[in-house]
């Protein structure tokens, strides 16, 4: 009788499973960062020699983000909608200031970020996060003309043009992919006939062939891609020790904090190929765990995106299917990468790699699909009640 006369549990607010499923990224990237990086923080003269370097700033740049989680959390999804043509326009001359000499900061060849004293910003990570909201917009303001070339597709293909020749000439290919994939795959969900999708599809493959084609750097990477073995100390270096590491790591991993591969052999190991440092120390086991994870926060996102259809939340919907398809994309790419299965490209690991730049707005995103989430369970609230 007593059991009858105890409180039901309440509803959670938000998505228990996609909030969960983010931090535990969120903090396996942070203990694989420092694993990753105490050797060439140690080695490392602007680091001060100081194993933790990596780590501190990883740390600081985490609770960065997580802060501008919690504020991008409390802005209503009508007020994101508002702000999105002039996110966009801010993401667009912050592309542009990169170019400008004396300006953008020049690393390894590429132009790709702007020094604010203590910490380099990325413009193209913000960009990812400005263009999901950017096209959500658009697409619910063209909904009436989606079957139409001219009116609904060539304004947001201008706009994505002159985003790609910015991007192309820092050089950023990676960024450009994910932005043109996240656009196209929201005008998609927004209604545009499947027989253009599959032309632009095709048009698209055919443009970046010939991107590919026309730059050298670039041929040399397809071939080092397809026979990384044939030379292993060259244009197939990178790769060649990622596959390298995933070897050594067999089901359950050295033991994290084990890896060989970190130590000065494979390049970049605490940003793009953070993943094989995992497969290494982790084993495969650690791989799976990570790619679930990943799975989780994909599926989330989309199923919050169907529940906003149901409550004909257009614009909120494609935010997060934006979302989802943003991060799906980016850490199927970054995976492909480091496991051989696509050619190197310089993509990190949305959530788990090093930079600030690209764990602020990943936190921001997840913070925006959780509104959208929150405004859903709050307007069924409403209706039952």
């Amino acid at each position: 009788m007593l059991t009858s006369f105890a409180p039901r549990r309440m509803p959670a607010e938000v998505d228990l499973t996609l909030l969960w499923s983010g931090l535990i990224l969120l903090l396996i990237g942070m203990v694989m960062v420092y694993s990753a990086s105490i050797a060439i923080a140690e080695a490392g003269r602007f680091t001060g020699n100081h194993p933790t370097y990596y780590l501190l700033r990883h740390g600081v740049f985490l609770v960065i983000g997580l802060v501008a989680a919690g504020c991008a959390f409390q802005i209503p999804m009508s007020a994101w909608q508002r702000m999105a043509p002039w996110l966009f326009v801010v993401g667009f001359v912050l592309l542009g200031l990169v170019l400008v000499p004396g300006v953008g900061r020049d690393v390894n060849g590429a132009r790709r970020w702007l020094s604010l004293g203590f910490v380099n910003l990325q413009p193209s990570e913000l960009m990812k996060l400005f263009v999901v909201i950017y096209a959500a917009d658009y697409t619910v303001r063209k909904m009436p003309y989606m079957h139409d070339l001219k009116k609904a597709f060539l304004p947001m293909a201008i706009a994505m043009v002159a985003v790609g020749i910015l991007l192309l000439k820092e050089p950023d290919f990676g960024a450009f992919v994910v932005i043109i994939s996240v656009s196209i795959g929201i005008l998609f969900l927004g209604g545009m006939r499947a027989r253009l999708f599959a032309i632009l599809i095709v048009v698209l493959v055919v443009a970046f062939a010939v991107l590919i084609i026309v730059s050298p750097y670039r041929r040399d990477r397809i071939f080092g891609f397809m026979d990384p073995w044939s030379d292993a100390f060259g244009r197939g270096y990178q790769l060649s020790h990622a596959l390298i590491a995933f070897g050594r790591g067999e089901l359950l991993g050295v033991g994290l904090g084990a890896s060989v591969e970190k130590l000065f052999y494979l390049p970049e190991a605490h940003t793009d190929f953070l993943l094989a440092v995992i497969a290494e120390e982790l084993g495969f086991a650690g791989v799976v765990a990570v790619v679930v994870l990943f799975s989780l926060v994909i599926q989330r996102a989309f199923v919050i995106g169907r529940q906003a259809v149901a409550l004909d939340r257009l614009y909120s919907a494609l935010v997060a299917q934006g979302v989802g398809i943003w991060i799906g994309v980016q850490g199927f790419i970054n995976m492909g990468v480091n496991m051989g299965l696509l050619p190197t490209k310089g993509l990190t690991l949305p959530l788990m790699s090093f930079g600030g730049s690209g764990i602020l707005a990943n936190c921001v995103s997840l913070a925006i699909l959780l509104r959208v989430d929150w405004e859903n369970r709050q307007l069924m609230r409403g209706a039952k009640l």
